[in-house]
């Protein structure tokens, strides 16, 4: 049943990467470089993005159980699948709240206030962040106490350059941010980075790769 769920890790990242990438690129008047994933949730089709966000979660949710599994033969660890567990609900949770950020704010405009339901989403979305960045590095420990370099410096690189992208990003979206140009694109680099580490790790753990 383990290697089972672990096929949640595998797929349900890559998948959420393509759906966004697709809807971003079919959406009138969207600009992927610029603004977020999170707003493709705003509006008619706004349903496409927030199912997005529900099967992805709910996918990485359940390979978490499976990682619990897998990583007995690593001297098992209570943190990884916990963090990984985080990651899946908190992207569930960014789904259930829309956003209100649309990431093209006009030059010296005045900040709207923020909506309940985006402060919400906001705080599942650093959540979704936060924990996978963290699993990266205790992923790594544990590739690490095994010997397994390669899958340790991986873990451990995707963990450093995921949490720097976060902050680029992050900043981006602010006003008046000289990466606010690309705030999307970085966005989608970072969050790419650390779905592909998710499921390249699900696979090894599988005995794939």
């Amino acid at each position: 049943m383990g290697n089972v769920l672990l096929w949640g890790g595998v797929v349900g990242g890559p998948l959420f990467v393509i759906i966004f990438l697709i809807e971003g690129f079919l959406r009138r008047g969207y600009h992927p470089l610029r603004q977020p994933v999170s707003a493709l949730s705003i509006g008619p089709r706004g349903w496409v993005q927030q199912a997005n966000f529900f099967i992805n979660g709910t996918l990485v949710f359940l390979s978490a159980f499976g990682l619990s599994s897998a990583f007995e033969a690593y001297g098992g660890s209570w943190w990884a699948p916990v963090l990984i567990g985080i990651y899946g609900a908190s992207t569930v949770g960014a789904g259930l709240f829309k956003t209100d950020v649309h990431g093209l704010h006009k030059p010296h405009s005045a900040p709207s206030k923020r909506t309940r339901a985006a402060l919400i989403h906001d705080l599942f979305s650093s959540c979704v962040f936060i924990s996978l960045f963290v699993a990266c590095f205790v992923v790594a420990h544990l590739f690490f106490a095994a010997g397994e370099e390669g899958w340790y410096l991986y873990s451990a690189t995707t963990g450093i350059l995921y949490g720097a992208g976060f902050l680029v990003f992050a900043r981006g979206f602010a006003r008046a941010s000289k990466f606010a140009p690309i705030a999307g694109l970085l966005q989608r680099a970072t969050i790419s980075l650390g779905v592909i580490w998710l499921s390249l790790v699900a696979l090894h753990l599988l005995g794939l790769l």
